[in-house]
């Protein structure tokens, strides 16, 4: 079964950035693109007809129906003219968006959605929205498929190195694709996926990972010890060795950068996202009092980054 990429778009800018990333990741993994409108689609209401009009309706004359245009249509053109060899379909969404939208995430190679949070750079329409930041927060706590999140002022060219020099600007090779890696507890498909990715792009897969016994990149806020000297130790170097075999073998023109890091995970993410294509996390599967949730690394890293983002569950 090929599963498309999926976005939501609700009408505002924010909801359109992500949907234009959707579509280029969906033209370079050759996938269908498949998008949910979740604008209101409900006709505002009718104003009650005066006595004369309701009494001609009763002897059979046709009141004129309103024709309630999609705010999205105009969007939807402008994805076909940027994308014009992309398959791209269509589906409203009701009212239970959060329901819908998962239902969609689990048939979908990642599901695609604005920023949940909303920053300085974002215009009022893509505050107001209907799809909200509880919303999207929501579906990254409970998705069972990848979400990446992208901010509402990603461009194309934001993915891309520059070439140097003084004429026009130009591009010619993808950013790093950045995995968060916790070492403590490897997930092989997350690391499939950030190979995937970087060799969809044919970037470089920069790998960063702390030191400490502690989960550093995960579910909880953790630390690393910065008595540490620099250079991993022998038995991380080995860990890795070990965990990253088996995709260097399936994946062997991908350039591999190891980073290892002390200190607070998002910290060193966020920076590592300044110059990335596509941030890699991992959420771990795991429940609270009241449900699913996102950890703190992951909320500050989504608040923060200026990549897209990538959020995959794992147990």
């Amino acid at each position: 079964m090929t599963r498309p990429v999926i976005t939501a778009v609700d009408g505002s800018a924010a909801s359109f950035a992500a949907a234009e990333w959707a579509a280029r990741e969906a033209r370079m993994r050759g996938l269908p693109l498949h998008v949910l409108d979740v604008s209101q689609t409900a006709p505002p209401p009718r104003p009650a007809a005066p006595p004369e009009a309701a009494g001609a309706t009763a002897r059979g004359t046709t009141l004129t129906e309103q024709r309630v245009e999609s705010p999205l249509r105009e969007s939807i053109d402008r994805l076909r003219e940027q994308q014009a060899d992309l398959a791209i379909s269509t589906e409203p969404v009701g009212s239970r968006r959060m329901g819908e939208l998962l239902s969609a995430a689990r048939t979908a190679e990642v599901l695609v959605l604005a920023s949940p949070t909303p920053g300085a750079s974002q215009t009022a329409d893509a505050e107001t929205g209907f799809l909200s930041a509880s919303v999207t927060t929501a579906v990254l706590a409970h998705a069972e498929r990848p979400v990446v999140v992208v901010r509402p002022d990603q461009k194309a060219e934001d993915a891309w190195l520059p070439v140097p020099g003084d004429g026009p600007r130009l591009f010619e090779e993808y950013r790093d694709v950045v995995l968060g890696l916790d070492l403590s507890r490897p997930c092989d498909m997350l690391i499939e996926y950030a190979f995937a990715a970087a060799a969809a792009r044919g970037a470089a897969l920069r790998i960063v990972h702390g030191r400490s016994q502690q989960p550093v990149i995960g579910s909880g806020a953790a630390e690393v010890d910065p008595s540490h000297s620099a250079p991993p130790p022998e038995s991380a170097s080995h860990v890795l060795h070990d965990v990253l075999q088996p995709w260097r073998r399936e994946f062997p023109g991908i350039e591999v950068k190891l980073e290892c890091v002390v200190g607070h995970a998002e910290d060193h993410l966020v920076d590592a996202s300044e110059d990335a294509s596509l941030l890699v996390l991992g959420r771990r599967v795991r429940r609270s009092a009241i449900g699913p949730y996102l950890g703190p690394v992951t909320r500050a890293v989504l608040r923060r980054a200026s990549a897209p983002v990538a959020v995959l569950p794992h147990d």
